[in-house]
C-alpha cells in the first residue's frame, strides 16, 4: 500500500534526515537538480547518486546506493519506471526506510517488493511539492 495520506507524508517529511537521490542530474536546468537543491536548503542531508558526475552542488556523488557509507532514511528516485526494481533492491540492501518515486514514476511491482521488505513507498509524487504544500503552507 503506497502512502497517499497527508498525515503520513507530513510525518515522513518531519522525521527523515538523510535522502539519497538516485538519478539526480548535475545540470541546473533539470527538475531533479532543483528539487535536490530545495530539499538541501530545507535542512535535509542530501546524497547525490549519479555514476556520471563527480559532484553535485559541492557534494560527492556515489555511483549507486550500496557505495554510500552512511545510513539513508529515504531513497528518492529520479529514474525511469523500468529502472526502479534495481533501485528498490539496493534500497532494501542498505536498510533504507522509504522509497520515494518522484512525480511521473510508477512501478507497482517494485513497490510491492519494497513493502514486502518493510519499506514505506511513496509513488508518483514530488517530494519538493509535498514539502511546500504540507510544511510551508
Amino acid at each position: 500500500m503506497t502512502i497517499n495520506n497527508d498525515n503520513e507524508l507530513k510525518q515522513i517529511l518531519e522525521t527523515i534526515r538523510t535522502v539519497a537521490s538516485v538519478g539526480v542530474s548535475s545540470k541546473e536546468e533539470k527538475p531533479s537538480f532543483g528539487i535536490f537543491y530545495y530539499l538541501m536548503q530545507h535542512g535535509y542531508q542530501m546524497i547525490p547518486v549519479n555514476p556520471t558526475a563527480a559532484e553535485i552542488l559541492g557534494l560527492k556523488t556515489f555511483p549507486d546506493l550500496v557505495a554510500i557509507p552512511q545510513k539513508v532514511d529515504v531513497v528518492q528516485v529520479f529514474r525511469k519506471p523500468e529502472d526502479v526494481p534495481s533501485v528498490v533492491e539496493d534500497a532494501i540492501r542498505i536498510g533504507a526506510k522509504i522509497v520515494w518515486m518522484q512525480k511521473g514514476i510508477v512501478n507497482e511491482d517494485a513497490a510491492r517488493v519494497a513493502e514486502a521488505s518493510g519499506l514505506k513507498v511513496v509513488m508518483n509524487r514530488c517530494m519538493m511539492e509535498t514539502h511546500q504544500r504540507l510544511l510551508q503552507g
